[in-house]
């Protein structure tokens, strides 16, 4: 689940056990030991609702014996916990030990868990455990380019924007390709607060680090400066969007055909 939301986030992330399927866990056994690893270092967990306009902020506190249910703490809002009650829906997004988890709980109901309330849901039937180098990335629609615009500060303190061209992108980084005035950015360099505009989406802010650099030359002879960049403590509300748009864009190709 992990790319994604075009209508409903928690539909969107069924879409992505299909487009992340060799990274789906089935086996029940080993989503039992990830939800108790996870309960275990009290990892935090945002449960996207509602289409994805709300999310609650929780963790996994314990785990049924029978392994068929799964119980998550409650939110400081009392308001945003009424609501989740409401929902069928909760579309599960956290990382533990640098894996990227994701699941869906069909609805929760309210329980009592040593003492203090909680929530109460189905222990999922599947989950998709993605370590970073394995995101899914794609390459961006060459019709429609996205564009990353970079503040840069000048020696006088003074900033101005670059607009680079997003060439693929994936839930841990993306390709960029400076324009042809620009020098090469630095190796390790970090360039903060960058936007990218997402159609139908929003807007992601980010920070990125620059991992490599390297030239490209066309079969016309101009040679393209291209960097990869790595997001850095990207938030999960931005990495959602990040994945909706994927999921849009792989819709569409297959529209397509």
């Amino acid at each position: 689940m992990s790319e994604s939301i075009a209508g409903s986030q928690a539909s969107d992330l069924e879409d992505d056990e299909d487009l992340y399927s060799k990274y789906t866990v089935h086996s029940k056994t080993e989503i039992l030991l990830i939800l108790n690893a996870m309960r275990a270092s009290n990892t935090l967990v945002t449960a996207h609702f509602n289409h994805g306009k709300e999310f609650l902020l929780t963790s996994v506190v314990g785990v049924s014996a029978d392994g068929n249910d799964l119980i998550l703490d409650v939110g400081s809002n009392a308001e945003i916990n009424k609501r989740v009650l409401q929902t069928d829906k909760l579309a599960c997004n956290s990382s533990h030990g640098k894996v990227k988890i994701q699941f869906i709980i069909n609805g929760v109901d309210p329980t009592k868990f040593e003492g203090r309330n909680a929530f109460l849901g189905n222990v999922p039937e599947t989950l998709i455990r993605l370590q970073r180098r394995d995101f899914y990335r794609m390459s961006t629609p060459v019709a429609s380019p996205l564009k990353c615009h970079i503040p840069l500060q000048e020696s006088d303190g003074s900033t101005r924007f670059i607009v680079a061209t997003v060439v693929d992108v994936s839930g841990g980084g993306l390709a960029l390709v400076l324009p042809q005035e620009e020098h090469q950015f630095d190796t390790d360099m970090l360039l903060s607060a960058c936007r990218i505009d997402l159609p139908k989406i929003g807007t992601v802010t980010a920070t990125m680090r620059v991992r490599s650099n390297y030239d490209v030359t066309l079969a016309s002879g101009k040679i393209l400066k291209r960097s990869g960049c790595q997001f850095v403590k990207l938030p999960d509300s931005m990495a959602s969007m990040i994945q909706r748009y994927i999921i849009q864009v792989e819709r569409e190709r297959k529209a397509r055909g």
